[in-house]
C-alpha cells in the first residue's frame, strides 16, 4: 500500500525532484482503501457488515474500484449516483452514504483534500409511504397463516414488534399473568444464512410491551399449542425462510401483495398513534431511540384530532 504521507503531497505528474515523477500506481486506488476501511470496521454489527459488503461489491466498486482516491471528483459520484438512482433511488441512497463515510475517513487519513460526495440529497431515502393494514385485514392475514406462526402476525400488528423482535421471544419473556412481553434479545438471519441471536441494538429496543387483552388470549391459547415447556423455547419457531413463505402466501390469499411483515408493525403503531398516544409513548412501545421515527406516525394523530373536533361538534348541536 503506498506510503499516505507520500500520498498525501503528491498528484500525479507533479515532479518531486528533477529525477522523478511519481506515477499513478502510486497512489492509493479507491479500492484497496476501501477493503481496509470496511477491514478495521470491527464496530458493525454482523448484519450491517453484510450489507456493506454487498453494496462495495455491487454498486461501488464496479465503478471506482481501480480509481486513484485522488482522481475521485464529486461530478464522478454526482454520474455514479444518478445511474442507481435512476431504478433504485434507496439503495443509491445508502451506497452514497457508504462511500461518503468512506471518503471521510480518506479525508481525515488526509489522502484527499475534500470528500468528492457532496451530491445534495443524495444521502437521503425517498421510499414511498408505506401502506398500512386495515384491524380486519390484519385478522385474516393471520387466519390465512399456518396455525403455529398465526401468533407472528398478532404479535407484530398489536404489540407493535419488529420481526427479529417476534422471532427472538422466548416463553421466559411472556407474563400472562401481567399481560406483558419483554424484549430481551433479537433473533435475525445472516445473508449467508447463519442465525443471529443478541441484544437489541439500542437501549430503547429493550422493552416491556403491554399486550392488549385480545391479542393475550390468542397468545394463551397459542402457548399452550404450540410452545414448550421449557423457559428457552421460542415463541414462533420454525426458519426466517418458512416465515417468509407462509407471509407471501397469506398477504396474496387475501389481495394485498404490497405489505411486507413490516408493515404490520407500522400499521400498529399508526392505530397507536390514533388512540391519541403522545410521541414519548409512541417510543417507548416501538423502542425508538429518536423522535424522528416516532413522528412519522402523528399524522394518524392529525386525523384523530380532527376526529375530536367533529365529535366536539355533534355534543354542541345535543347541548
Amino acid at each position: 500500500m503506498t506510503d499516505r504521507r507520500t500520498a498525501q503531497t503528491c498528484r500525479k505528474g507533479d515532479v518531486l525532484s528533477s529525477e522523478a515523477v511519481v506515477p499513478i500506481d502510486a497512489f492509493e486506488t479507491f479500492g484497496s482503501y476501501a477493503q481496509e476501511w470496511l477491514d478495521q470496521r470491527i464496530d458493525l454489527a454482523e448484519r450491517t457488515h453484510e450489507l456493506y459488503a454487498w453494496l462495495f461489491s455491487r454498486h461501488i466498486l464496479p465503478t471506482f474500484e481501480t480509481s486513484p482516491l485522488s482522481s475521485i471528483g464529486t461530478p464522478d459520484v454526482r454520474r455514479w449516483f444518478t445511474d442507481i438512482a435512476r431504478t433504485r433511488p434507496t439503495t443509491a441512497a445508502k451506497a452514497h452514504r457508504l462511500m461518503s463515510s468512506i471518503m471521510r475517513s480518506a479525508e481525515t487519513d488526509s489522502l484527499i483534500v475534500k470528500n468528492p460526495c457532496q451530491v445534495r440529497g443524495a444521502a437521503v431515502e425517498r421510499a414511498p409511504e408505506r401502506p398500512i393494514a386495515t384491524m380486519p385485514e390484519v385478522d385474516a392475514l393471520a387466519a390465512m397463516m399456518p396455525p403455529e406462526l398465526q401468533i407472528a402476525v398478532v404479535l407484530a400488528a398489536r404489540c407493535q414488534l419488529r420481526r427479529g423482535e417476534v422471532r427472538g421471544l422466548r416463553r421466559r419473556d411472556v407474563d400472562l399473568e401481567l399481560g406483558l412481553v419483554t424484549i430481551d434479545v433479537t433473533r435475525t438471519t445472516a445473508m449467508s444464512g447463519r442465525t443471529i441471536v443478541k441484544e437489541p441494538k439500542t437501549r430503547a429496543g429493550r422493552r416491556t410491551v403491554a399486550v392488549p387483552p385480545n391479542a393475550l388470549a390468542l397468545l394463551a391459547m397459542h402457548l399452550d399449542a404450540h410452545v414448550g415447556a421449557d423457559d428457552d423455547a421460542l415463541i414462533v419457531a420454525g426458519t426466517d425462510r418458512s416465515l417468509s413463505v407462509a407471509w407471501a402466501a397469506a398477504r396474496t390469499g387475501i389481495g394485498r401483495d404490497d405489505l411486507r411483515f413490516h408493515d404490520l408493525r407500522h400499521s400498529g403503531l399508526t392505530w397507536s398513534a390514533a388512540t391519541g398516544a403522545s410521541v414519548a409513548e409512541l417510543m417507548r412501545r416501538a423502542g425508538h431511540a429518536s423522535q424522528a421515527a416516532a413522528l412519522r406516525y402523528q399524522h394518524a394523530t392529525n386525523e384523530r384530532d380532527r376526529a375530536i373536533a367533529q365529535a366536539l361538534a355533534r355534543l354542541a348541536e345535543t347541548a
